[in-house]
């Protein structure tokens, strides 16, 4: 019930920004974006799928199989693509399974990589928020009830759980556990750095597309932490991309700082880039990639 009434206030508090913004002044600022704006901003969406999908690197190594990188990363930016817009149930790890297992991979190794995806992607969350929060590089409105110093100290907890993971990494005896059939293993230290590094450059990028698109000067740690906040607030409120939560934490967050019409744009063509836009080359890959696997499931194999 509380997890209803939670998603419930979110839909009101969107219904009722969304509504007090002149979608006239929008347009106007979507069509004023020319391709000084535009051009670095498709440039960096490549590059935060190239980071994203670089996940799957790890995952390569850690699963132990023997894919080559141009079709790992491939797969890997398919199913990103298909995750952000279908869902994780289906794209994240639906169509990753369907696409790997006609590869070639067991359940487990797969299991493995998808696994390795999303703990790469949460501990450089978990280092950047808690570092965001522990500096207050955004304050968030008194109205939201939450205390500054209680905020700050959880920040601090947050960076504590990722120098628990990389100390765990480096230093711990026990490396192997069985949860439910599935053996994990703690990985190498310098392979949790390179998840953390990958991750951080990752949000890092993501932000800076959104700062691209913005008129006015806000600092790409500001924007960082903005993302951050409506981030996690889009996931536990359970709506698909967060669609609504995120514009909403940007507008409240830096409705002060720029006007609301051009937050809206600016995060209107954020995911018209980093969503819509990859999809057509993602499903030309997808089809590619079920040709490709049926046609080495019909060949016959050699005594």
């Amino acid at each position: 019930m509380l997890g209803i009434a939670f998603v419930a206030l979110v839909v009101v508090l969107v219904v009722r920004k969304l509504a007090e913004v002149e979608w006239a002044e929008v347009w106007v600022t979507l069509q004023e974006y020319d391709y000084r704006t535009l051009t670095p901003a498709v440039l960096l969406v490549m590059l935060s799928y190239f980071w994203h999908s670089a996940f799957d690197l790890l995952g390569r190594w850690y699963a132990r199989h023997r894919l080559s990188s141009p079709r790992v990363l491939v797969i890997a930016f398919v199913s990103y693509a298909f995750n952000l817009n279908l869902g994780a149930l289906v794209g994240g790890l639906g169509i990753r399974y369907r696409l790997y297992s006609g590869a070639g991979l067991s359940g487990a190794q797969i299991a493995s990589v998808y696994t390795i995806g999303v703990v790469s992607n949460w501990i450089g969350y978990l280092a950047l928020l808690g570092a965001v929060l522990a500096a207050r590089t955004v304050v968030l409105p008194v109205e939201w009830g939450l205390n500054a110093t209680l905020l700050q100290i959880a920040g601090f907890a947050l960076l504590g759980v990722v120098a628990a993971y990389l100390v765990a990494c480096a230093k711990a005896r026990r490396r192997r556990w069985t949860v439910r059939g599935h053996a994990f293993h703690l990985p190498p230290l310098r392979f949790a750095v390179m998840q953390c590094a990958l991750s951080i450059t990752n949000w890092l990028t993501i932000s800076a597309i959104i700062q691209t698109l913005l008129p006015s000067s806000v600092p790409l740690l500001v924007v960082l932490g903005v993302v951050l906040i409506g981030s996690i607030a889009g996931a536990v409120a359970h709506i698909p991309a967060g669609l609504g939560v995120l514009e909403t934490v940007f507008v409240v967050l830096l409705g002060d700082r720029v006007p609301h019409h051009a937050l809206l744009a600016a995060l209107l063509a954020y995911r018209a880039m980093y969503y819509l836009l990859p999809m057509l080359p993602a499903t030309v890959g997808y089809f590619l990639l079920e040709a490709r696997g049926r046609r080495a499931s019909t060949v016959e194999p050699t005594a």
